[in-house]
């Protein structure tokens, strides 16, 4: 075995990173979503895009993909069977499927006591403590990931909504918003029609800035989704000195916003959820592989 293949797949993008048989990573590459619960088969055409992309930047041959094992931490992998049904179609010589959660844990604070937040298109906590992890949140965009850019955005269409019905005052945010629909809410409501948890989370960044600017609708979301990511880490309850890491894009725009508490015990990640992955698979496949020998 040359290699190994490290993948995180959310609900905005995939990311493939390939490895020397030490961790060293050689390729890496990038396509679209990866959330096996809400398109298992774009999914899997995207892990392999992106796997493919990185043995091309690599300067190696994609062909050696199927004597390549891989790491896959992906959304939607911690629901149902979706896990299973993707280790059976995908073309690496071995596949092992875990939650996003769990190699952004890896990443974060390698094989210590800590806990993570995944502030991205989804939400996902996790904490080791004494060596046992403890997941929460991660259902998804319909009944969880609250404080996730597809909710924000999804609250931002909503409140556009209460806004040009007279329900509640508008602002310059809701007001950008329907200009953004051509000013008519039908076709606002019709791209909620097919819209999947990226395109809401598309939206995320807008109430950010807006929310700096003042904007009272930006801020009264921000504040429920402040609240909401508080509320999981009050559960996770991290140990002060075990490192708290926050992951994903909207990370940066929330850690000002946290209570003092929680912003003591913000910690660098030592490396992202990707590394995690590769993390992980040097540690499985390499190692057995040298043990086999």
């Amino acid at each position: 075995m040359n290699f190994v293949l490290g993948i995180d797949g959310g609900g905005t993008s995939c990311r493939a990173a390939l490895a020397a048989a030490d961790g060293t990573i050689v390729g890496r590459a990038k396509s679209g979503a990866a959330n096996i619960r809400t398109d298992l088969t774009g999914a899997r055409a995207n892990i392999v895009d992106a796997a493919r992309q990185a043995f091309v930047a690599a300067a190696q041959d994609p062909e050696l993909i199927p004597q390549t094992p891989a790491i896959l931490g992906l959304a939607g992998a911690n629901v149902g069977t979706y896990r299973q049904q993707l280790e059976a179609i995908l073309p690496f010589s071995q596949s092992r499927v875990e939650t996003d959660a769990e190699i952004a844990l890896e990443g974060a604070v390698g094989s210590g006591d800590g806990a993570m937040v995944i502030l991205g298109t989804g939400t996902a906590y996790m904490a080791r403590r004494n060596g046992k992890s403890r997941a929460i949140g991660g259902w998804g965009f319909q009944v969880g990931d609250q404080g996730s850019g597809a909710r924000i955005g999804r609250d931002l269409l909503e409140q556009t909504l209460l806004a040009y019905d007279g329900i509640r005052e508008a602002s310059p945010l809701t007001e950008a918003m329907l200009a953004i629909f051509r000013n008519n809410p039908e076709d606002l409501v019709e791209f909620t029609t097919s819209a999947k948890p990226g395109d809401f989370g598309g939206f995320a960044p807008k109430v950010f800035e807006h929310a700096e600017k003042g904007d009272v609708v930006a801020n009264w979301i921000l504040d429920r989704a402040v609240a909401d990511v508080e509320a999981a880490l009050g559960v996770l309850d991290p140990r002060d000195g075990d490192p708290l890491c926050l992951l994903g894009g909207l990370a940066p725009l929330y850690a000002p916003r946290l209570s003092a508490r929680y912003r003591a015990l913000l910690k660098p990640p030592l490396d992202d959820a990707l590394g995690g992955a590769v993390q992980m698979a040097v540690r499985i496949f390499a190692r057995s592989a040298e043990a086999a020998r």
